[in-house]
């Protein structure tokens, strides 16, 4: 019955999102990881402080979500603990799981941006980290697409990658390294010590995933859009490993790929300029007709890896 889990947990996700009422675990990380950042970050060792409180999570979470069920089989009653468990695997598995919610974010900056720059600014300022104050329209839809496709793979693909490896547990340890590195995983002044192995163990951790996610959206396109482009792999190839990290730019490669337009840029982070290489060579203006296109693209790719999940 497992893959009935999946295919249930993916379902409420479409139908709820993240609803602001219902309690998440993912904030009860991020409370959790500050509580020990504002008390180890400072002083000496702080890069092995961080490896503590970075592995000490993460297997943390492991252990507590694997002994979890492992009482309800154990302990409880089969006739209670194997519903039990049923219902707590699905509604973890939609915990875990933000497909919906990222689309909807995405939809909402492009018809901010359409609306007025700086209200495009602020409603894309939600889910992106870099500053925001001085974008261009072209800047924010940018910004929003490439959230995209790399959080596609944060928030779907990898996910459902770490629950056909370890299961409930597995994809639970997954999202508190996700929590992690966004959180603690930044290079500037005040993280780049205490975060280092957060956002290492991150990078680990999204290998697989974000390669996998530029095969699905690639994927995505040739069935969303009924025509082949040949050069569409080679041009993954080739900007792939063009992004600060190992791993973004695969999903957002393969995005900007079957959009033929350019991803990547210079960037403001916490005051900082950071430059990055661009993605693609097309430096075309993004349309709303971009936006669907997409979207249509990252859902046939988020029902294939949900697909490959439950049967795994």
């Amino acid at each position: 019955m497992n893959h009935l889990y999946v295919l249930a947990g993916w379902l409420l996700d479409q139908l709820l999102g993240d609803p602001v009422w219902l309690p998440h675990p993912v904030i009860g990380f991020g409370r959790w990881i500050a509580f020990w950042e504002k008390r180890l970050n400072s002083g000496d060792h702080r890069v092995a402080k961080g490896a503590l409180v970075a592995v000490g999570s993460i297997v943390l979470t492991f252990l507590a979500t694997w002994l979890l069920f492992y009482a309800l089989r154990r302990y409880i009653p089969i006739g209670v603990g194997e519903p039990l468990g049923a219902f707590l695997s699905v509604v973890l598995i939609f915990f875990c799981l933000s497909g919906h919610t990222l689309r909807h974010e995405v939809r909402m900056v492009f018809e901010a941006v359409d609306r007025s720059l700086d209200e495009g600014r602020r409603q894309v300022a939600r889910i992106v980290g870099r500053d925001t104050a001085a974008l261009s329209a072209q800047e924010v839809r940018t910004a929003a697409l490439e959230t995209l496709a790399e959080n596609l793979s944060d928030g779907v693909v990898a996910p459902l990658f770490w629950l056909a490896v370890g299961g409930v547990p597995g994809m639970l340890a997954y999202k508190m390294v996700n929590t992690l590195d966004s959180m603690i995983g930044y290079r500037h002044e005040r993280y780049k010590d205490f975060g280092r192995w957060a956002a290492r163990i991150d990078d680990v951790a999204n290998y697989i995933p974000a390669r996998l996610t530029a095969l699905f959206i690639i994927l995505g396109y040739k069935l969303v859009c009924r025509h082949g482009n040949n050069g569409l792999f080679a041009f993954v190839r080739r900007y792939g490993s063009c992004h600060a990290s190992p791993n973004s730019g695969w999903p957002e490669a393969a995005l900007a790929a079957c959009l033929d337009c350019r991803f990547g840029g210079a960037h403001d982070y916490f005051g900082e300029r950071v430059e990055k290489p661009y993605i693609g060579h097309n430096p075309r203006p993004l349309t709303s007709a971009d936006l669907h296109t997409s979207l249509r693209i990252c859902l046939t790719a988020e029902v294939m890896a949900v697909i490959i999940a439950a049967v795994c």
